[in-house]
This record gives structure tokens, C-alpha cells and sequence, in this order.
């Protein structure tokens, strides 16, 4: 009995290593033993349907609102302001021709008067000029002499001082008159004022500003456009006349805690290229922004407002949109294929903005692009579709993962 387990038990421990040694190995090797009844791990994923479609692409932009016409009003006369029309205020408004400002006439009536007075005196000194020209003819005649008679003899160099006297005061009368009416200051378009620099009493001089004024016919937003995307645009050139060229714009703005929105139209650029933002610049025009001269029926749109457009551009046909996120690196989409299975993708892109991608080729309508953000996607991985995803509300973060029923 003794001499047995001296022989066997030395023979059992090495067999024994023996078998722990392969299951170990095994166990290195990543083999193990398969689970019976384990469910397959499927990816949770969000995805959206595709739909090939045309579209009237948009470009963005934002400005301020300006007046097409805005003047600094300048006494050209000297004199006292003896007159202020009430409207001439900051804000104030005025209609085309009516007065803002009165400088004291006194002078510039007697000076009107003089000139009146010496204009016809160079009249009459025309006149018996004239009649001692004609007088000298006759009497060349009556005395029988032949030939011509001289310049002297028919006084036309005394004639022709006295025509030049009426007409330098006729030059005179017509200053007069023209400096007495530039005493009085007339609105030159309807409009606003933005500023008044003067008031009654004041002594002004040629040049002295009287006050800024802008026309609210209509009002103009410089629009900045990368030059990338000016061939998403129908745009009038620098020198078109055509007003059928004109490009629809929706203008925004929040201003006092209510929404607005204006029709607006492109109507030119201005033809260059900005050197240090490299932009274009383009010019939207709004009609009758105060709504004042019943020509729009838009809220009233003050200038200086800050405004975003939306420039109607042009139209893409067979284009796919997608939100800029289903967008991933080297110009791929995740799609879920009809097996259910991951396909990374690559696309053309027609157009990139910051929210959306618009795809030209590479995706067929009715197939399904993943939003979900995946970390490192891997071909043929085995996906489960969340029910009733349409990519309104992607998943985020990390993946999600289901255990499928077996």
C-alpha cells in the first residue's frame, strides 16, 4: 500500500500541473468557454431618413440700417436765425419743402433793391446808347458819303459797354435774388432729422452746419458675404440697371422685446472686395421703412437697427440635407444599411454651413444616416435603431448599447 502511493501520488501532482498549466494558457489566449444563451450586444443608434429633393439654398448675413440719403444741412447765406420750424428737432419729421430755418433777409432785400435800381439804369444807358448808333448811321446816309462807316463813327464800342452793363447787372440782380432765397432753408426730400447744431438768434456764415437730415424714402443694409458663397447667389453685377435682377432678403431683428421682420430686395454690390475682412459687400434696400408715406405696409424699421438677413440664393436639384453634425471627418456619414449593419460613407458636399450640410451625391433617398455620436465606428457593427428616431433630438455622449432579446 505504501509502495502504491509512493509511485502514484508523484504521477497525479504532475498531471495535475499539467492541466492547470493548459487551462491557464487557455485562459491567456483569451479562450473561453462560449456562454450558452448570451445575448448579442447591438449599438443603440439615432438616424434620420434621407430625401433627395430640391432646394432654394439661403446665405446669411447681418447689418445696420442706414439712409440711402442723409445731407448736413449748411447755411449759404450770413445772417441771424430769426425763424426755427418746430419740426426742426432731433426725430423731428418733415415733408419735401417745407421750411426749417429762417436767416434775417433784411440785407439781402436791399441788396435785391440795388440791383433791381442798377439794372435799370444799365437799361437805360443801353437804350440811348443804341439810339446814337442808330442816329450816326443816318446821318452817314443823309450826307451822301460812301462806303462803310467806321466802329467809331456808329458808336458800337460805346454800344457794346453799355450791353455788357445790362448783362453784368442783370448777373447781379439774379445773385440778389438767389441769396435772399437761400435765407430761407426748405426740406429737400421728406425726412427725419437726425441732429440740430443751431437755433434762433444765432449769428450764422456760409458754411456753418446747420443740422443733419436723412430721407426716409428708403433705407439701405450693407451685407457682408464670404466670398464662398457668392456663388450660392443670383446677385445683380456692380453696373446692372436691370431691376428684374433684384434678390429677396428677409430681414430680422428683436428690438425691444418684439420680433420683426421686413421684405427687402438686393438691388446692387458694391463691386470690390474688402482687403482685410476679404468679404463682399452686398446692399439690401427696404421701401418707406418709417411707414409714414404709404408705400409699405411693413412695421416701422428705425435706422441704425441691427438686423440678420436671409438672402434667398440659388436653387440645387437632387441634394440631400443634413444636419451638420451627421457630417463626420474626411467628408463621411455614418449610414445604417438595410442589414441593419454600419456603413461609413463618403459623400460630395454641395454646401457646408454651420448647422447644415447639403450632399449632392453619395446617398440614396430612403436610406438612413446615423446622428449618434460615435467614437471610434467600426464597419458591420450590428445595430438597434431607436423607434421613431427622425434626428430632431440626437443622442450625445458616449455610446449607448441594448441587449437584444435572444
Amino acid at each position: 500500500m505504501k509502495k502504491f502511493f509512493r509511485y502514484t501520488l508523484p504521477l497525479g501532482i504532475i498531471l495535475l500541473s499539467v492541466v492547470a498549466v493548459i487551462v491557464m494558457v487557455g485562459i491567456a489566449r483569451g479562450q473561453r468557454p462560449e456562454r450558452v444563451g448570451s445575448a448579442a450586444k447591438l449599438l443603440l443608434v439615432d438616424v434620420i431618413p434621407v430625401k433627395v429633393e430640391s432646394l432654394n439654398l439661403h446665405v446669411e448675413s447681418q447689418g445696420s440700417v442706414l439712409p440711402r440719403t442723409e445731407t448736413i444741412v449748411i447755411a449759404e447765406v450770413s445772417g441771424k436765425v430769426v425763424s426755427v420750424s418746430e419740426n426742426f428737432v432731433a426725430g423731428g419729421f418733415f415733408r419735401k419743402g417745407e421750411v426749417l430755418l429762417r436767416i434775417d433777409p433784411s440785407d439781402y432785400d436791399a441788396a435785391l433793391t440795388r440791383a433791381q435800381a442798377n439794372l435799370a439804369t444799365k437799361q437805360a444807358q443801353y437804350a440811348d446808347q443804341k439810339a446814337r448808333s442808330d442816329q450816326a448811321l443816318k446821318d452817314w446816309q443823309n450826307l451822301g458819303r460812301s462806303g462803310e462807316p467806321s466802329d467809331l463813327t456808329l458808336r458800337k464800342p460805346q454800344l457794346a459797354e453799355a450791353q455788357a452793363g445790362v448783362k453784368s447787372a442783370e448777373a447781379d440782380l439774379q445773385k440778389a435774388r438767389r441769396d435772399l432765397d437761400r435765407t430761407i432753408i426748405k426740406a429737400p426730400y421728406d425726412g427725419l432729422v437726425r441732429n440740430k447744431q443751431v437755433d434762433i438768434g444765432q449769428f450764422v456764415a456760409p458754411g456753418t452746419a446747420l443740422g443733419v437730415t436723412f430721407a426716409i424714402d428708403i433705407a439701405e443694409v450693407r451685407l457682408p458675404v464670404a466670398i464662398g458663397d457668392l456663388r450660392f447667389l443670383e446677385l445683380p453685377t456692380a453696373i446692372a440697371t436691370d431691376a428684374n435682377l433684384n434678390t429677396p432678403v428677409q430681414l430680422s431683428a428683436e428690438s425691444t422685446g418684439l420680433p420683426g421682420r421686413w421684405e427687402a430686395e438686393i438691388v446692387r454690390t458694391e463691386g470690390v472686395i474688402d482687403q482685410n475682412s476679404r468679404v463682399v459687400y452686398l446692399v439690401a434696400q427696404v421701401t418707406d421703412p418709417y411707414a409714414v408715406l404709404g408705400k409699405s405696409r411693413q412695421p416701422e424699421l428705425r435706422m441704425g437697427t441691427f438686423v440678420r438677413a436671409d438672402i434667398q440664393g440659388i436653387w440645387m436639384d437632387n441634394v440631400v440635407s443634413l444636419p451638420r453634425l451627421a457630417l463626420r471627418e474626411g467628408n463621411t456619414v455614418l449610414v445604417a444599411n438595410a442589414e441593419k449593419e454600419l456603413e461609413i460613407r463618403n459623400v460630395d458636399i454641395a454646401r457646408a454651413e454651420a448647422r447644415q450640410v447639403y450632399v449632392s451625391n453619395g446617398l440614396e433617398d430612403g436610406e438612413q444616416v446615423i446622428i449618434t455620436a460615435i467614437e471610434a465606428p467600426i464597419p458591420g457593427t450590428k445595430l438597434a435603431i431607436v423607434e421613431g428616431s427622425s434626428g430632431s433630438q440626437p443622442e450625445s455622449g458616449a455610446q449607448a448599447q441594448q441587449e437584444a432579446q435572444p
